[in-house]
């Protein structure tokens, strides 16, 4: 029978179960804003694989596929990616087993003594119990969903970092391809610059005599050497740019042996051919990036649910089985076993706050994580957007620097015979030599820079199959 003492417990224990239920608020922010079904300033593209085309057969030359793998296997920050995710891996198996009840073998004594004015015996008693078996850990009985909340978020931690790793990696090919490719451009820009050096050193020899003579005067001759020694300093910018990206090369690869194979020329490369950038929707399951934002979200939302469920009762289980004696060699005789089973209902009435300031800290955080989603997915368009707009301007640009270069080629070659039969001046001839060196030098800039919006379409789109 009820007894009527435990009604009003029981009838108050229901009305904070309902009240902590209805404090527990709100409804979830819907995805991110819709982003538009094109690009913009290119022309339509239809959906492709280009996200699927792995770094191995967009990469033709076997010297750069050489460097990624070193880069892969023994470059420091993506090691330290790894570690994060094997970091991350370990707090996720942690959340998971806190999810699954745990059992230990364990063992203990007691040796007390009562003074006699506290004895009910009137006389000092020395006693002892002795325990050993097996116990039930305290394990909570997820009757809300709280720990698997946790479990979720922590999974979905785990899988953010894994993806975050990944868009490193992609990231890392990236930056080495167009490293090297800055290195094949600066070693075509010198050989341009030695040819150049060579053609203003002999011109500078030959005005020199002139002036000896006196069929030249002085200031022709000075024309002559501030262009060479304007070369020369332009050489060694070049040769500058060279060895500081050299250097950086051997960064991004961890300082590997250089790859046996020799490098490649720019126009040996393979980065003309075009690859599908398909539909914007699709970058949401292409870059790892946009994957790892979403995993953040799904975790901060995760955690939202664990923080609303801690405004209800949590129901707890221990549990011990074994044998217990007053004395230690009584321990294991017959008819010493010893079982206890102890649940636990724990419901919070006041905690200065604290529960209603986790709630409220654990949705600040998921206000975050959806902006954070909102500008992922947006930045992903531009960075699409921007290398699209880039490849197909740069193809004009490089169109129309050869038409230059052509034209100061054949304005070098006239201006170099009206000298050479009197009817200009020799200024008219380094001026023209000026401006085809600096429209040769532009066409490789140029070149260079037309692989590299592949390169970046490339990480735009969210790379591709490893290897």
């Amino acid at each position: 029978m009820e007894s009527p003492h435990l009604r009003p417990c029981f009838s108050a224990t229901l009305l904070c179960i309902a009240l902590t239920a209805c404090a527990t608020p709100a409804t979830e922010r819907a995805g991110p804003a819709p982003i538009p079904q094109t690009y913009p300033a290119t022309p339509p593209t239809p959906p492709g694989n280009g996200a699927d085309t792995g770094w191995r057969s967009l990469f033709a030359d076997p010297h750069l596929q050489a460097l990624i793998d070193s880069a892969l296997a023994h470059n420091r920050d993506l090691g330290l990616a790894v570690a994060r995710v094997a970091e991350a891996r370990a707090l996720n198996d942690i959340q998971q087993a806190a999810g699954r009840p745990a059992i230990e073998l364990g063992a203990s004594g007691t040796r007390s003594r009562t003074p006699a004015d506290l004895s009910i015996t009137g006389a000092a008693m020395i006693s002892g119990q002795y325990r050993a078996g097996a116990n039930l850990v305290a394990y909570e009985v997820d009757f809300w969903g709280r720990v698997r909340s946790l479990q979720d978020a922590a999974l979905a931690q785990f899988l953010a970092t894994d993806e975050a790793r990944r868009a490193f990696e992609i990231s890392l090919i990236a930056q080495l391809a167009n490293t090297y490719l800055a290195a094949r451009e600066l070693d075509e820009r010198i050989v341009l610059a030695q040819k150049a050096l060579a053609t203003r050193e002999e011109s500078f020899r030959i005005m020199h005599r002139r002036a000896e003579v006196g069929a030249s005067s002085d200031l022709e001759l000075r024309q002559v050497e501030s262009l060479l020694i304007g070369t020369r300093g332009e050489l060694a910018a070049l040769e500058r740019q060279r060895a500081q990206n050299d250097a950086a090369l051997q960064q991004l690869t961890g300082h590997a042996p250089a790859p046996a194979a020799p490098p490649a020329a720019l126009a040996a490369q393979g980065l003309d051919t075009a690859l599908p950038a398909g539909l914007p929707a699709e970058l949401l399951t292409r870059r790892p990036d946009i994957r790892a934002a979403e995993q953040r979200l799904a975790a901060s939302r995760a955690n939202v649910r664990a923080a609303r469920a801690a405004f209800l009762p949590a129901i707890t289980l221990t549990g011990f089985g074994g044998s217990a004696s007053a004395e230690l060699e009584g321990l294991f005789r017959g008819g010493s076993s010893s079982w206890s089973f102890t649940p636990a209902l724990r419901l919070p009435l006041f905690d200065g706050g604290r529960t209603r300031a986790g709630l409220e800290l654990a949705e600040a955080r998921r206000e975050v994580a959806v902006a954070d989603y909102e500008a992922t997915i947006q930045s992903a368009f531009r960075e699409v957007a921007d290398a699209l707009a880039a490849r197909r301007w740069l193809a004009v640009q490089v169109a129309e620097q050869q038409a230059l270069v052509h034209t100061e080629s054949e304005r070098a070659r006239l201006a170099a015979l009206r000298y050479e039969r009197g009817a200009s001046s020799y200024l008219d001839v380094l001026d023209a030599q000026r401006a085809l060196f600096a429209a040769e030098q532009a066409l490789v800039q140029l070149r260079r820079a037309g692989m590299s919006s592949t390169v970046n379409l490339y990480k735009a789109l969210g790379g591709g199959q490893r290897g």
